[in-house]
C-alpha cells in the first residue's frame, strides 16, 4: 500500500512525461490523476491506521548507498507526523490534478504539465517518508527541481523564467545550508538514521565543534544549519523573496506550492528533526525569531498588494511565519495542526482565484474587477469560506469555528503560555501572532471586496463575457470548502487536545516533548539555562495559570483583532470606495515602502547582483585580462612571439649576407682569441 502511496505518482509522471505524445493529452491527464486519486483514497486508509490503530511502520525497500561503514537503506518511515503528510499532500495535489483538467483546458502542453505535477508529488512524498537525512535530502532536491519547472512552465514568458530561476537560486542557498548540516550530523553520529541521530543526540549536548575557525555546540550548530535549509525552501524572512515571484507558474501549481508541497518541508523538518532543537535553545529561539519577522514582513505587504495571486502568496509566507513561531517554541503538534488545516484554505483560496483569473479573461489584477459576486456566486461563496478559514474566525471557548481559528488561535495561546514558562521570546511571539492576524484579516477582506463587491473598474467586454469556472474546477473547491470549514474542529482534539498523546505516538513530534524541552528554559545574555527543575516548571506554569490556562484577554485577542481588520476593511472598500486607492496615491513613504516589499529586491540587486558583478568584472579584467593574460598570452609569450619574428627576418635567403654574417663572426672570433692571448701573456 505504502509503496503504491508514493511511486504511483512517480510512474504516472513517466507515463505522461515520457509516451504523453504517443498516448495523447486526455489519456495522460487520465494516468496522473487516477495515480493521484488511488494515493488519496491509500493515504487516508494508512492515516487511520497509523494515527488511530497505532500500526506504524518501515518499510525497507531496497539498499542505497554502502560505502565502507556508512550504510543509506531506502525506506519509508510511516508514523503519525508521515500519515498526516501523507493526506495532506495527496488530497490537495489530487484536487489540484483534477482542477488543472479545466484550468489548462487550452493549453498545448497538458501532458508535460500533468507529469511535472505528478513528479512534483512524489518528490514531496519522498521527503515525507524519509527514515534519514540522505533520503530526505533527495526529495527535497527533487521538489526543488519540479518547482523551477513548473514556475518555468511557460517558458515563452521571461517574467516566468526569471521567476524559475529566482526560486531555483535562492533554494540553493539553503540547500546549501541544509547539507553542510547533514555533513555535521555524519561527522557528530556517524549515522544519517533518524532512530539513531535522534537516540544519540542527549548524549551529544556538550560536544563542542570547530567551524570556520571557531567552535560551536553540535547540536546548536546542527539545528541551526537544518533551519538554514528550511528557512530557504519554506521561504522564511531574508530568503522569502522566491515565494511571490512564483505566481508567475499556473495558479494549479501556485496552489501545489503553497498548500500541499515545498514550502510546508521546512516545516516538516523542523517538527521531524524536534529532539535536535529541543536540545539546541539558542537554535530555537532563532527559528523563533525568524518565523516571528516572517509573519510580520509577509502580512505587512500583503496589505498593499493589487495582483490577486501575490497577496495570497503573502498570506502563505505569513502563516509559515506562524508554523516556525510554533515549532521554535516547542510547539510542534500546534505548527503541525496549522500546516494540516492551512493546506485546506490556502489551496482552496489560490483556486478560487484561479477561478476569477479564468472568469475574467486572465486578470489578476485587483483594481480591474469589483461586483463580480453575482457573476461567479459559487467562486465568491468558496473565497469567502477560505477568507474565514484563513482570518480564523470562531467563538474562542466553543466549538463553533473554522479550520484556522483552531490552528492559528492555539499557536498565539501557545506563545503567550511559552513566555509565562519564562521562554524567551514568548510573549513578543505572542504579539506579533495577534498583530499578524490583525492584518491577516485586513488584506483577506480587501480581496473579497476589491474581487466581488463594489463597482466593477476592468473593461466591459471583459465583465459582459464573465463567467463561473467549469464543474472540473468547482468540484475540488467544494471539497476544499468541507475541510476549511471542518477540518478545525472534528481534527482539533487529536493533534492539540485529549487525545494527542495517543494520536502522536511514535512521532518525534510528542516524544520530543518528553525530553528537556527548550519551553522551559530560559535565555540571557547570550547563554541558556537547560538546569530549570520541573518543579520550577510546574511552579511558574501555576503562577501563570498552568498549562492550557490563560487569560480571558488572550483568549479573545484574536477574535478582537479578525474582527476590527474586517471593519476596516469595510469601511475602506465598502462604505468609501475607493478610499484605499485615494489613500495609496497620497502616501508618499509607507505605501510605497510595503508596495515594494520593503525593497528587499532591490538591495539584493545592489548588494548581491551588482556586487557579484563588480566582483566578476575584477576577477575578469583584473585578474584574468591584466595578470594572466598580461604575464601569459599578452606577456612572455607575446614577447617571444615578437622576437622571433625579429629574428626570423634574419633569414633573407641571399648567399652574400651569410657570408657576410660569417666573416663577421670569423672576424669576432680571431679578435677574441688574439685579446685573450695577449691579456692571458702580459
Amino acid at each position: 500500500m505504502y509503496l503504491l502511496i508514493v511511486f504511483g505518482p512517480l510512474l504516472g509522471a513517466l507515463i505522461a512525461g515520457l509516451f504523453g505524445r504517443l498516448i495523447g493529452d486526455r489519456l495522460a491527464q487520465l494516468v496522473t490523476t487516477g495515480f493521484l486519486v488511488i494515493s488519496v483514497v491509500l493515504s487516508l486508509f494508512a492515516f487511520k491506521s497509523v494515527a488511530y490503530d497505532g500500526h506504524e511502520q518501515l518499510i525497507q525497500v531496497f539498499n542505497w548507498l554502502s560505502v565502507g561503514d556508512f550504510q543509506a537503506n531506502w525506506a519509508l518511515r510511516v508514523d503519525t507526523l508521515t500519515a498526516v503528510m501523507l493526506v495532506v499532500v495527496t488530497f490537495v495535489s489530487s484536487l489540484v490534478h483534477i482542477y488543472s483538467w479545466g484550468y489548462m483546458a487550452e493549453d498545448p502542453h497538458k501532458a508535460r504539465f500533468f507529469a511535472y505535477l505528478s513528479f512534483f508529488t512524489f518528490a514531496m512524498l519522498m521527503l515525507v517518508t524519509a527514515n534519514n537525512f540522505l533520503q530526505m535530502f533527495f526529495g527535497w532536491e527533487g521538489v526543488g527541481l519540479a518547482s523551477y519547472l513548473l514556475i518555468g512552465f511557460w517558458y515563452k514568458k521571461p517574467e516566468a523564467n526569471a521567476a524559475a530561476i529566482k526560486a531555483f537560486v535562492t533554494n540553493r542557498v539553503g540547500d546549501f545550508g541544509f547539507a553542510l548540516g547533514i555533513f555535521t550530523i555524519f561527522a557528530v553520529f556517524g549515522s544519517l538514521d533518524f532512530d539513531t541521530v535522534f537516540g544519540a543526540a542527549q548524549g551529544k549536548i556538550d560536544l563542542v565543534i570547530p567551524f570556520l575557525w571557531m567552535k560551536f555546540n553540535a547540536i546548536e550548530l546542527i539545528a541551526f544549519l537544518l533551519f538554514i535549509g528550511a528557512m530557504g525552501k519554506s521561504a522564511q524572512f531574508f530568503l522569502h523573496v522566491w515565494l511571490p515571484d512564483a505566481m508567475e507558474g499556473p495558479t494549479p501549481v501556485s496552489a501545489l506550492i503553497h498548500a500541499a508541497t515545498m514550502v510546508t518541508a521546512g516545516v516538516f523538518l523542523v517538527a521531524r528533526a524536534a529532539p535536535i532543537f529541543d536540545l539546541a535553545p539558542h537554535a530555537s529561539l532563532f527559528v523563533t525569531i525568524i518565523g516571528g519577522m516572517t509573519a510580520f514582513f509577509a502580512a505587512t505587504v500583503g496589505l498593499v498588494q493589487n495582483d490577486i495571486k501575490r497577496v495570497i502568496a503573502y498570506s502563505t509566507c505569513s502563516q509559515l511565519g506562524y508554523m516556525f513561531m510554533a515549532g521554535g517554541l516547542g510547539l510542534y503538534d500546534a505548527a503541525i495542526f496549522h500546516l494540516f488545516t492551512h493546506a485546506f484554505f490556502k489551496a482552496l483560496l489560490f483556486l478560487g482565484a484561479g477561478s476569477v483569473i479564468i472568469g475574467l479573461h486572465h486578470e489578476q489584477d485587483m483594481r480591474k474587477m469589483g461586483g463580480i459576486y453575482k457573476k461567479m456566486p459559487l467562486t465568491w461563496i468558496a473565497m469567502i469560506i477560505g477568507t474565514l478559514a484563513l482570518t480564523g474566525v470562531g467563538i474562542p471557548g466553543t466549538d463553533f469555528g473554522f479550520a484556522g481559528f483552531f490552528s492559528k488561535d492555539a499557536i498565539i495561546e501557545g506563545a503567550w503560555e511559552a513566555g509565562a514558562a519564562g521562554t524567551a521570546f514568548g510573549y513578543e511571539a505572542f504579539w506579533i501572532g495577534v498583530v499578524a492576524a490583525l492584518m491577516t484579516s485586513f488584506y483577506s477582506w480587501r480581496v473579497i471586496f476589491m474581487t466581488f463587491h463594489g463597482t466593477y473598474r476592468g473593461p466591459k467586454d471583459v465583465l459582459d463575457h464573465a463567467h463561473e469556472s467549469p464543474r472540473t474546477m468547482l468540484f475540488p473547491l467544494l471539497l476544499l470548502s468541507i475541510g476549511a470549514v471542518f477540518a478545525g474542529a472534528l481534527f482539533a482534539s487529536d493533534f492539540i487536545g485529549d487525545k494527542e498523546a495517543a494520536f502522536w505516538r511514535g512521532a518525534t513530534v510528542i516524544e520530543a516533548e518528553a525530553a528537556p524541552a527548550h519551553d522551559a528554559t530560559v535565555i540571557t545574555e547570550g547563554h541558556s539555562s537547560t538546569e530549570q527543575t520541573a518543579a520550577e516548571t510546574q511552579s511558574a506554569e501555576e503562577e501563570h495559570g498552568g498549562g492550557h490556562h490563560v487569560p480571558t484577554w488572550v483568549v479573545w485577542s484574536p477574535f478582537a483583532v479578525t474582527l476590527i481588520g474586517f471593519l476596516i476593511a469595510w469601511y475602506m472598500y465598502i462604505m468609501h470606495e475607493g478610499l484605499g486607492a485615494r489613500m495609496a496615491a497620497n502616501s508618499r513613504i509607507v505605501h510605497p515602502f510595503l508596495y515594494n516589499k520593503w525593497y528587499f529586491d532591490e538591495i539584493y540587486d545592489f548588494v548581491l547582483v551588482r556586487g557579484a558583478r563588480k566582483l566578476g568584472d575584477l576577477f575578469w579584467k583584473g585578474g584574468d585580462q591584466r595578470l594572466i593574460d598580461g604575464l601569459g598570452p599578452n606577456g612572455f609569450a607575446a614577447a617571444t612571439l615578437a622576437g622571433a619574428k625579429r629574428i626570423a627576418r634574419l633569414q633573407t635567403g641571399f648567399l652574400y649576407h651569410y657570408a657576410f654574417v660569417m666573416l663577421i663572426g670569423l672576424v669576432g672570433f680571431i679578435t677574441w682569441i688574439l685579446v685573450s692571448g695577449a691579456t692571458g701573456g702580459h
